[in-house]
C-alpha cells in the first residue's frame, strides 16, 4: 500500500494487536516492537506492521475477515454495474464506507472499508431494508469505488431512522405519552418498520432461534435471540424505534396496540421459504415500555418421528413398549425448554393410526398434528387441564395427552383415566425420572394408585453440540476431572473437545443441540417400594441397581464421544 493512501483499519490498533496475538500470526516480540513504534511515532499501527514487513496487507485483511466472521474479497472487479450501485444511496455509501458488489435474492453483499464497527450490519440492514453480508476488502479500493460512483459529498444520514417519520412527542420524550392510537398505528405501518420487523423475524428463524426478545431500556432498545438455549444480542436499533417496532408486532398478533398497561398474548403465523412457522407472542409492561417475547414454533420440529429425537436404542425400545400398552401413564420430565413436548408429539405421531382416537389438552397447542383432536386450555373461560381431561373421558378416546400435570386434580383425573382403560401421556417438572414418582405422591396421589398405573418416566435434557467447523481437542486437567467427580484413571487416554468460535456458530463454539435421557421403567420391586412409601434415595438406588443409566452417565458419554463440552455436562446434569 502506497504511503499516500489511508492506513488499513485506522483507529483499531488495539483490536488488530489482540487478534494478531491471539491467532499467533506474528511472533510476539515483533508484534510488541511494532506497537512500541506506533506509540512512539504516532504512525498507524497497521502501517507500522506492513512497513516492518512482519505481515503483508493481504494477510492482515484475511485475519480481520476471519476474526469478524466476514468474507474476504481478494479479487475485485474493475467496474460495478449501475443497477448494483443504485441499490445503495450515495449518502449511506459515503457515511458507512460501503459499496455493493453482489445481490442474491434478498441478501446484499457490501464491501466495507471499516468492518470493526459493531453496529454496522444492523444499521445497514435497517437503512437498506434488506439483509446484508459484509465483505472485508482493501480499504483503498473500497474508498476509491465510493469516490468513483458516489462522489465526494459529506452527506451523513441517520441510517437508523432513514425515511422514517416519528411524531415529535416520541422523539423528544422517548415515550408514547400524548400519542393517539392512530399515531401509533401509523408508525407501525411505515415501510421501514415493516421491513425491519420482517428482517428480524426472518433472520431469527433462519438462525433457528427458539425465542426472540424485544427489550426496551432507559437509553437503548435490545433485540436478542435464544439460539441453542443461549441468548445472543443483535445490533440494536435506535431507542426511538421501540414503540413502532413493538406496535408492529402487536398488529401482526392482532393485539390491542392502545393497551400498554396490561400483559397480552397472541400468535403470528408466517411462511418462510415454504416452512410454516408460528410465533407465540407475549407482551409485558415494564418501566420503560412493553417488553415482547416471541416463541418460535417451527411446525417442522413437531413432525419428528420417535426414532429421530436421539433416544438410545434400549430407551427407545422401552418407550415404544410402554406407549403400545392399552392403558397406563407415561411421563416425560425435565425443565422448561428440554424438549418434553417434542418427545410427546413424536409418541403421538407413532400412535396416530386410523383405528385410534387421540385427544390432547395443551397450554398452548404448539404444533398441529393431523388426526389428533388438540384442545388449548383457556383458564379465563374456565377450561383448565382438569376440566378438559374430565370431558375427554366422555369423548371415547384411546389415548390422551395432557400438556402438563400441574396440580392434584389433574393428576387424579389422569390416574382415573388410566384405570378406566386409557393410555395417558403427560409431562412434569422434576430434576430426574425418579423425582416424578415422589412429586406425584407429594401432590396427594395415593401410592397404591400410582404403583398400579405409572408405567414409565423419561427424564431428558438438551445439551449444546460443539460446532464441527471450529472444534478442537485438548487434554483435561485435574480441575476439570475434579469438577466431573471422576477418578483420573477413568480419563486416562481420553481427549476432550471444545469449539473455538467461528462465524457459523456466532462465535459461541456451539451449533445445534442433542438430547440426553434417563429412563425409569416401573418394575415389580419398584412398584412395591412406591406402595410402601420408600424415599426418593431408596427408589433411585433400586432403579440404578436394575440398570437405569442416569443423566450424568449419558452426559459423560456425549462428552467422551466429542459431541459436547464439560461446561454443558456440568450445567445440565
Amino acid at each position: 500500500m502506497g504511503p499516500a493512501g489511508p492506513p488499513v483499519f485506522e483507529g483499531h490498533h488495539h483490536t488488530i494487536f489482540d487478534l494478531l496475538a491471539s491467532r499467533g500470526l506474528i511472533e510476539p516480540g515483533a508484534l510488541q516492537a511494532a506497537l512500541v513504534e506506533h506509540q512512539k511515532t504516532g504512525r498507524a499501527f497497521t502501517d507500522v506492521l506492513i512497513g516492518l514487513g512482519v505481515i503483508d496487507q493481504r494477510g492482515l485483511l484475511c485475519a480481520a475477515a476471519e476474526h469478524l466472521g466476514c468474507d474476504y474479497a481478494d479479487k475485485l472487479p474493475e467496474t460495478l454495474p449501475a443497477k448494483m450501485i443504485r441499490l445503495v444511496e450515495a449518502g449511506i455509501a459515503r457515511s458507512y464506507g460501503v459499496v455493493p458488489v453482489a445481490v442474491d435474492n434478498f441478501m446484499l453483499t457490501l464491501l466495507v472499508a471499516d468492518p470493526f464497527n459493531p453496529h454496522l450490519a444492523g444499521d445497514l440492514t435497517f437503512a437498506l431494508g434488506r439483509e446484508v453480508r459484509l465483505a472485508v476488502a482493501d480499504p483503498d479500493r473500497v474508498l476509491s469505488f465510493i469516490r468513483q460512483y458516489y462522489g465526494e459529498g459529506k452527506v451523513s444520514p441517520d441510517a437508523n431512522g432513514a425515511s422514517l417519520q416519528l411524531p415529535d412527542t416520541l422523539v423528544e420524550a422517548g415515550g408514547a405519552d400524548g400519542l393517539t392510537e392512530a399515531d401509533i398505528e401509523k408508525m407501525a405501518g411505515q415501510t421501514p418498520i415493516i421491513r425491519l420487523v420482517n428482517l428480524v423475524l426472518a433472520q431469527a428463524i433462519r438462525d433457528q432461534a427458539s425465542d426472540i426478545h424485544f427489550e426496551p431500556f432507559a437509553r437503548e432498545f435490545k433485540i436478542r435471540y435464544r439460539i441453542d438455549g443461549a441468548l445472543c444480542e443483535m445490533s440494536p436499533p435506535s431507542r426511538a424505534l421501540a414503540l413502532p417496532i413493538i406496535s408492529r408486532l402487536k398488529v401482526l398478533a392482532n393485539l390491542n396496540i392502545a393497551e400498554r398497561r396490561l400483559p397480552q398474548d397472541g400468535r403470528i403465523k408466517i411462511n418462510l421459504s415454504g416452512r410454516a412457522v408460528d410465533l407465540r407472542v407475549s407482551t409485558l409492561p415494564t418501566q420503560f415500555g412493553e417488553s415482547v417475547v416471541l416463541r418460535v414454533l417451527d411446525q417442522s420440529s413437531g413432525q419428528l418421528e420417535l426414532g429421530q429425537i436421539g433416544l438410545p436404542a434400549a430407551i427407545q425400545s422401552g418407550v415404544e413398549e410402554i406407549i403400545r400398552r392399552p392403558n397406563g401413564i407415561f411421563i416425560v420430565t425435565g425443565p422448561t425448554g428440554s424438549g418434553k413436548t417434542t418427545t410427546l408429539y413424536s409418541c403421538l405421531k407413532r400412535l396416530n393410526t386410523i383405528d385410534a382416537k387421540l385427544l390432547s389438552v395443551e397450554d398452548p397447542v404448539e404444533y398441529e398434528i393431523d388426526g389428533v383432536m388438540q384442545v388449548p386450555v383457556n383458564p379465563a373461560a374456565g377450561l383448565t387441564f382438569a376440566r378438559a381431561l374430565r370431558t375427554f373421558l366422555r369423548q371415547d378416546p384411546d389415548i390422551v395427552m395432557v400438556g402438563e400435570i400441574r396440580d392434584f386434580e389433574t393428576a387424579q383425573i389422569a390416574i382415573q383415566a388410566s384405570l378406566t382403560g386409557h393410555l395417558v401421556l403427560s409431562t412434569l417438572h422434576t430434576n430426574d425420572a425418579v423425582g416424578a414418582v415422589t412429586r406425584l405422591v407429594d401432590m396427594g396421589i395415593e401410592p397404591f394408585l400410582l404403583a398400579s398405573t405409572l408405567e414409565g418416566v423419561l427424564a431428558q435434557r438438551l445439551l449444546r453440540r460443539i460446532c464441527p467447523l471450529c472444534k478442537i481437542s485438548f487434554e483435561p486437567d485435574e480441575v476439570l476431572v475434579g469438577q466431573l467427580g471422576l477418578h483420573p484413571a477413568v480419563l486416562k487416554g481420553r481427549t476432550f473437545h471444545l469449539g473455538q468460535g467461528c462465524a457459523a456458530c456466532h462465535r459461541t463454539g456451539y451449533k445445534g443441540r442433542m438430547g440426553i435421557f434417563e429412563f425409569l421403567r416401573l418394575s415389580e420391586p419398584l412398584r412395591e417400594m412406591v406402595l410402601q412409601g420408600d424415599s426418593l434415595v431408596a427408589l433411585r438406588q433400586q432403579a440404578l441397581a436394575e440398570g437405569m443409566s442416569p443423566l450424568r452417565a449419558a452426559g459423560l458419554q456425549a462428552l467422551f464421544d466429542g459431541q459436547t463440552t464439560v461446561e454443558e455436562v456440568l450445567k445440565y446434569t
